[in-house]
């Protein structure tokens, strides 16, 4: 069992206005990204401002001004399971298929991270599953001043899941990260 965290919390500044509001396709990116979870024991938003309407709690950070790690600290302290699948508001193509897919892979995995890469080389830490053990780090790297995601994996440990078996079971679409809205198709 897991939990799912969307998280809603950034300014959306290149895009332009509230992108986790915007409409795509007959429904905000939020519910994109908030359905695809639907495999998970419990679902909320983490976001600083509310989100009303998704029928799912809104969790603001508990530790603000640390980014996308803030989300993730709120996200790891207030999920009720073990693991929690964490995903940013602008991913709209993610599905269950892909969660059960990385949930699959958290069950074997040794590590309390399980993380994909993307075709280009970089991981993508905010399509991920986290296990609570990684809270302390977190914490910690916020109160030190370092707000880095990929630095948790470093520390503590994690499954990479290469691009190119991500692409095979999901396509390419699945990593679409909307920054701005001209990248949506």
């Amino acid at each position: 069992m897991y939990s799912g965290a969307v998280l809603a919390g950034g300014a959306s500044r290149r895009f332009g206005e509230d992108k986790a509001l915007f409409p795509y396709r007959g429904k905000p990116l939020l519910l994109w990204v908030l359905e695809s979870l639907e495999g998970a024991k419990e679902r909320f938003i983490v976001a600083n401002r509310p989100y009303l309407g998704f029928g799912v709690p809104v969790y603001p950070d508990l530790l603000p001004g640390a980014d996308s790690l803030s989300g993730l600290h709120s996200a790891l302290a207030h999920a009720q399971h073990p693991w929690v699948a964490v995903a940013a508001t602008d991913l709209p193509f993610l599905t269950r298929g892909f969660w059960d897919f990385l949930w699959e892979k958290a069950r074997a995995s040794p590590h309390p991270v399980v993380v994909p890469w993307n075709p280009e080389g970089h991981l993508e830490p905010l399509m991920a599953l986290y296990h609570k053990d990684c809270l302390p780090q977190v914490e910690r790297q916020i109160r030190e001043g370092d707000f880095l995601l990929r630095r948790v994996m470093e520390t503590l440990g994690a499954t990479y899941v290469p691009a190119e078996e991500v692409v095979a079971r999901f396509g390419r679409g699945v990593f679409l990260n909307a920054n701005r809205k001209e990248e949506l198709p």
